[in-house]
C-alpha cells in the first residue's frame, strides 16, 4: 500500500471536484479522503495499490468536465486509519 497526499490548484471549487474524486477513488479501491481549503485548492490523501494511487492522481490533473485544473504537487504520507473514502470539512 502507498499513501499520497494531493494538492489540486485551479477552477477545482464549485465545480464538483470533490464529489467526483470520491466516485474515482471508490471505484479504484482507494481510501482516503477530500476537501476544500481557504486558498482555493482542493486537498486529498489517496492510499492504496501504488498503480491505483497513480491511476487517481492521472485523473485529477483533469478532473470532471468543468474543472480547469492548472498544477497536481504529491507528495508520499501515512496511510489513513480507515478505510473508505470520505469527503472532509473545508479547512
Amino acid at each position: 500500500m502507498i499513501a499520497k497526499q494531493v494538492r489540486i490548484v485551479g477552477r477545482v471549487q464549485g465545480v464538483g471536484y470533490r464529489d467526483w474524486l470520491v466516485t474515482t477513488a471508490r471505484a479504484l479501491g482507494l481510501s482516503g479522503w477530500v476537501r476544500n481549503r481557504s486558498d482555493g485548492t482542493v486537498e486529498a490523501l489517496v492510499a492504496g495499490d501504488a498503480g491505483a494511487v497513480d491511476d487517481c492522481i492521472r485523473a485529477c490533473r483533469v478532473g470532471p468536465r468543468l474543472a480547469a485544473v492548472d498544477h497536481v504537487a504529491e507528495n508520499l504520507a501515512a496511510p489513513p486509519e480507515v478505510h473508505g473514502f470520505a469527503i472532509r470539512p473545508t479547512l
